[in-house]
């Protein structure tokens, strides 16, 4: 998942990404990427153009803070869409870090000891390996403590992204998670592949789309090596 682009830069850039076809899995009851062909160049038409239709939670996204709040962080204004965020949030250093966790399991600060006191950057991607392949929904996959939110928002992250489809479990109802980065004013990555991303700092780069009141946005989430 990693290419140097010769003709742009000698960084090598890590595409954390899925494809985006009919094929990639997404919440169940969500609405699924498909594509309608309106016009066709191998049809006879003078152009092709084509319709998407799926979810905003497709694939990596951000999520929006009116996904999971109704008022904005510390205001009784409603809670902005995922197009009103400041792009502070998805572009700038990042850590990636690895962590040892169980299925189902909420990490907590223990399972990020040994890298808990190198986390100088404002904006962190953790790996768990609990939701290996994004063609294949499996419901098991690890999510976040309040605790550990707690103490990374404490050490000045704005920012964590996650290798699964939640920052909460499958089975949770009251998200604790995602209402612990809102009174954080945090923002939330979902659906990164980090499979083969060594641990270390990079420079993120995983701008949304500008959609104004949407709960959410994919992303074309790229991290660039430091020179």
């Amino acid at each position: 998942r990693s290419f140097v682009p010769s003709s742009l830069s000698p960084s090598m850039l890590y595409d954390l990404t899925p494809p985006i076809t009919p094929a990639l899995a997404v919440w169940p009851g969500d609405t699924p990427p498909s594509r309608r062909v309106l016009c066709d160049l191998a049809g006879g038409d003078t152009i092709t153009l084509s319709t998407l239709s799926a979810t905003v939670h497709l694939g990596a996204h951000a999520d929006g803070p009116n996904h999971y709040a109704k008022y904005a962080t510390g205001l009784n204004t409603p809670a902005p869409g995922v197009g009103e965020r400041s792009l502070e949030y998805y572009l700038g250093p990042c850590q990636v870090v690895h962590a040892r966790v169980n299925p189902t399991e909420r990490l907590t600060p223990d399972h990020l000891l040994g890298a808990l006191g190198t986390i100088t950057e404002k904006r962190v991607l953790i790996r768990t390996g609990t939701f290996p392949d994004p063609h294949t929904f499996n419901d098991d996959f690890a999510a976040l403590s309040v605790e550990l939110i707690d103490e990374l928002a404490s050490r000045g992250v704005i920012t964590i992204g996650i290798d699964t489809p939640s920052v909460d479990l499958f089975t949770s109802k009251d998200l604790p998670a995602h209402h612990a980065m809102h009174r954080h004013d945090m923002a939330i990555l979902e659906g990164l592949v980090l499979t083969d991303v060594p641990a270390g700092v990079y420079e993120l780069i995983a701008l949304p789309l500008r959609l104004l009141g949407f709960d959410a946005s994919p992303v074309r989430a790229v991290l660039r090596t430091l020179n």
